[in-house]
């Protein structure tokens, strides 16, 4: 019997020479046997036709993760299908200005703690600009740069095709970033996206404290934004993944030039002591 979450490292233990590579040519010819017959021995020969209270027990158990992603699949297909959406004429609604309701009007109430928290959050802004940038000149490690290219165009270009309302309850700041209370984009933060880049590349050099504090420095900044309506959750929520994603682009740039530095001459961003596992 198997399954595609079974207990595959106790049936390894117990029969350590199927795991060689002619039971994995036998495997791949088994599976290929069951998909060139007709549909009836296809059903029989399925997976799932094998599984048992036992496999889904024990699912459950050691894959509670997925499982309970797979109920939230489930709980928000019904959501969808019978949510009634925000009409044209309203703005949009955003659960992250629910649980900030009080922030906001405290902050409304208050201009000079919205001015003091906007100086702030911009300080933290310069932090992270200011880290990312000597990781290359300082240190020669261009992947926090390179992300922070990659991230802010491609949210540019994200920012222009779909140009979200600015919502009305918005309290801008001469002293917040961008300065000067300007236009900005708000799909998606560069904010919260700047942030994890620095605090990715604080993780490769096992600065771990300063990442922790850039981490908690990049919750309040999220909650400060809310608060004031600078940003939407979304916008909050995949800035966090684009962090992520562009970190890992980067990364994929780096090692595919490392492998071109010695087929070429001159100047290449890359050296070969800038690459960080």
């Amino acid at each position: 019997m198997s399954t595609p979450l079974r207990r595959r490292s106790n049936n390894n233990s117990l029969n350590g020479n199927h795991t060689n590579g002619n039971s994995k040519m036998e495997k791949k010819n088994n599976i290929a046997k069951k998909t060139d017959g007709d549909d009836g021995e296809g059903l029989k020969t399925a997976s799932f036709m094998t599984w048992t209270a036992r496999d889904v027990a024990y699912v459950a158990r050691h894959h509670w993760i997925p499982c309970l992603f797979a109920v939230g699949v489930l709980f928000f297909t019904g959501v969808e299908y019978t949510l009634l959406m925000i009409p044209p004429s309203s703005q949009p609604f955003d659960i992250g200005f629910v649980a900030t309701r009080s922030l906001h009007r405290v902050l409304a109430d208050s201009p000079d703690l919205n001015t003091v928290l906007a100086a702030l959050n911009t300080v933290f802004v310069a932090m992270q600009t200011t880290y990312i940038v000597w990781a290359w000149f300082m240190e020669g490690r261009p992947r926090a740069t390179i992300s922070a290219c990659f991230m802010f165009t491609c949210r540019g270009i994200l920012g222009y095709s779909t140009q979200l309302p600015l919502p009305q309850e918005f309290l801008g700041s001469g002293v917040d970033f961008p300065v000067g209370n300007v236009s900005f984009f708000l799909f998606y933060s560069g904010h919260v996206a700047g942030s994890m880049i620095a605090s990715l590349d604080m993780r490769r050099m096992q600065r771990f404290r300063l990442a922790m504090v850039f981490d908690i420095l990049n919750v309040l900044q999220s909650i400060r934004l809310l608060g004031t309506r600078g940003h939407y959750t979304i916008d909050l929520a995949v800035g966090v993944g684009a962090g992520i994603l562009f970190d890992s682009l980067a990364g994929k740039y780096e090692e595919m030039m490392s492998k071109r530095h010695s087929l070429t001459n001159g100047f290449s961003l890359i050296s070969k002591d800038s690459l960080v596992n």
